[in-house]
């Protein structure tokens, strides 16, 4: 079965030490998302990137960051994100929120029977 339809892609980037009463920010952010009923919610650790610091934080092995760059992404209809919108005023002091407009195609699951 294939459910597909217009929807819009919320992606915050954050550090990964960001902190939200002795929390992960990323995971609250998720936590808040799944207990807002969100379609769903992921979290990208980045391998390198810089922000308004212009300090760049990397993996390599010589300069191993402890703040790497965070993507938590959520997808959802433009009235479902845009109501999660202030939780995020309250949870994200420093950071960067993406909105655009994407085309879903979304598999699910399928019995033995449905298989080809």
């Amino acid at each position: 079965m294939k459910l597909d339809g217009t929807a819009l892609r919320l992606t915050v980037l954050i550090g990964e030490a960001d902190q939200f009463h002795h929390r992960p920010l990323y995971s609250e952010i998720v936590h808040r998302a799944h207990q807002a009923g969100l379609a769903g919610a992921s979290v990208f650790r980045g391998i390198e990137g810089f922000g308004k610091s212009s300090h760049i934080h990397t993996t390599r092995l010589l300069s191993l960051s402890e703040d790497l760059p965070v993507a938590i992404v959520i997808v959802d209809t433009s009235e479902a994100v845009r109501a999660f919108l202030p939780q995020l005023d309250e949870l994200v002091t420093e950071g960067l929120v993406i909105m655009d407009p994407v085309e879903v195609i979304r598999y699910v699951g399928r019995t033995g029977r449905d298989r080809p």
